[in-house]
């Protein structure tokens, strides 16, 4: 069975558009229905004072005043009347004697007949105007005395203009007026339908219910999302940002995202080099960046619809996986340690059983020795002086990678750290980041120099672990001391991990654990790093018992 199609409701700008031509034509048809009846007042008005005006001129005219006191004024008035009417354009003009009797009127066969209408007022000498429906239908009429020169009435006139004649003015006005409104409506309904174009095209065509059902979604979609979301103006100001971009950035206050929108992002007080990426016009693409305590990876794409809109900006956090990758970058250096030790073992094998071949016996037994108890020797120094499982593990590792590479590693003389000493909270992936690293970049700077070496002390000072790491090589120009902690900001990374993020990653980590990192020239040349983490309560207590033991020797 199909479901029949249910009618598209109407778009928001079809609504717009009937709303304001209802509107439109509302207001000019109660305008000029105001128009007719104000014009009808001021056309019924000027009807009264012509009518006065003529019946006074009337009055007071001379030759009215002698043809009333003759015989037959009739005679004399009649023509009198009906150019006066004619040249004033007045409907009737009508001369009487006080008791209402005409002498004269536009129709001949009323002629000494009675007024019809009120002549009281005019015959005590007061001027009036009245509208009255007489021989000639409906009119506005005037009606005034005629005095001698005592001031006695002696006569009155009447001049009227007909309702009809008032009627047909204003129906000419009101036609003219209704045409102009008409105009303006048209005019006024192209003018809605432009805009209302307009306006579907910015919301496709979409009605109120469709508008809000999406922004409902919208925001369900927005704040659901894990990843970062950023959107920004073209003037680089946080136009939205959902909840995950406010914790990746560690950015708003109580109101939330209200802290945030509407400020310039370099404003959010990020690291300089993410702020860069933000306010770079050209895209970006799966760029590494560092927070304060996290590892970001960044997706910039521009807006634009003929001209900049702005910027949409994604974040996922990688943190984790950072870590995870250092993690697995130090089994893979185990693993590869183990297999060049498994090589030289190897070597070492040949040359055991190549001198028993050749009768020497004693030589091979000598041989094997020396290179076992170099290897134990190895071994027992890194384990004496840092037994922290961990560390020894990785400089194990390390030390033979770095073997591999022709750079001798060594633990320095002052390196004491038992196990059990560091707190909870100093895990042991933050300890492989941190000291891994620093040995990954002494070895990169110390190879090929001559000599080639790096030294490594891990000891404790007071309530703090120290990591030290000299090298041989180059060294760091002092006016970089800071930018070098940067490298993985400034240069463009190649994947998650990124080229020149170690020393990046270290600061990260020292940093979320309150602790000081620090670079300088090394006593024979090359750099220094070091790094100091608190201990904590419990780091307190134990450095304490190795303090009063004398374990823990030489100064930080």
């Amino acid at each position: 069975m199909r479901i029949p199609d249910l009618p598209r409701p109407r778009s928001l700008a079809g609504q717009l558009f009937a709303m304001q031509a209802v509107l439109l034509a509302l207001v000019v048809a109660g305008y000029a229905l105001f128009t007719f009846v104000s014009d009808r007042g001021q056309a019924e008005a000027a009807a009264r004072r012509q009518a006065t005006a003529v019946a006074r001129s009337i009055a007071d005219s001379p030759s009215v005043r002698t043809a009333i006191r003759t015989a037959d004024p009739t005679a004399r008035l009649q023509p009198y009347a009906l150019k006066v009417q004619r040249d004033t354009q007045v409907d009737f003009v009508t001369i009487m004697n006080p008791e209402g009797i005409r002498w004269t009127h536009p129709d001949p066969d009323q002629i000494g007949k009675r007024f019809l209408g009120t002549i009281a007022p005019a015959r005590r000498g007061r001027s009036f105007t009245e509208t009255y429906t007489g021989t000639l239908g409906p009119s506005v009429r005037a009606v005034t005395p005629v005095e001698d020169a005592d001031g006695r009435v002696i006569g009155l006139v009447s001049a009227g203009i007909k309702v009809e004649a008032i009627s047909a003015r204003i129906q000419e006005q009101v036609t003219a007026l209704f045409a102009v409104a008409g105009g303006i409506l048209v005019l006024g309904a192209l003018g809605t339908y432009v805009i209302n174009a307009r306006l579907r095209r910015h919301t496709h065509g979409m009605g109120a219910d469709e508008l809000s059902r999406m922004y409902d979604y919208h925001q369900a979609a927005l704040h659901a999302v894990r990843e970062g979301l950023l959107m920004l103006d073209a003037q680089h100001r946080v136009a939205l940002i959902n909840d995950g971009g406010r914790e990746l950035l560690g950015v708003g206050g109580p109101a939330g995202e209200a802290d945030v929108v509407g400020r310039s992002v370099a404003d959010l007080g990020l690291p300089a080099p993410l702020t860069g990426a933000l306010l770079a016009s050209e895209p970006r693409v799966d760029e590494v960046h560092l927070t304060a305590s996290r590892v970001l990876v960044v997706n910039t794409s521009p807006v634009s619809g003929g001209q900049h809109r702005g910027t949409v900006v994604t974040l996922r956090d990688v943190t984790e996986l950072q870590s995870l990758m250092g993690e697995l970058d130090s089994e893979r250096g185990f693993t590869q340690a183990l297999r060049s030790q498994a090589h030289e073992a190897a070597n070492r094998l040949h040359t055991v059983v190549s001198l028993i071949e050749l009768g020497r016996a004693e030589e091979a037994v000598e041989f094997a020795t020396a290179e076992l108890e170099l290897a134990q020797a190895l071994t027992d120094q890194v384990v004496a002086a840092v037994s922290e499982p961990v560390l020894a593990a990785l400089l194990l590792g390390k030390t033979a990678q770095a073997n591999e590479r022709g750079v001798e590693l060594v633990v320095g003389q002052d390196s004491g750290l038992d196990d059990g000493l560091l707190p909870p909270s100093l895990s042991s992936r933050d300890l492989v980041t941190i000291l891994g690293n620093l040995v990954d970049n002494a070895v990169d700077a110390a190879q090929g120099g001559v000599p080639a070496r790096v030294t490594v002390t891990v000891r404790t000072a007071g309530d703090e672990l120290v990591l030290r790491v000299a090298d041989t090589g180059p060294g760091v120009d002092p006016a970089h001391a800071d930018l070098v902690f940067e490298r993985g900001f400034t240069t463009k990374p190649t994947g998650p991990g990124g080229r020149g993020l170690g020393l990046a990653l270290v600061r990260q980590a020292v940093h979320r654990h309150a602790g000081t990192l620090t670079v300088r020239e090394a006593e024979g040349g090359g750099a220094l790093f070091e790094a100091r983490l608190p201990l904590g309560s419990g780091g307190e207590r134990r450095a304490g018992e190795r303090a009063g033991t004398g374990t823990a020797g030489g100064t930080a």
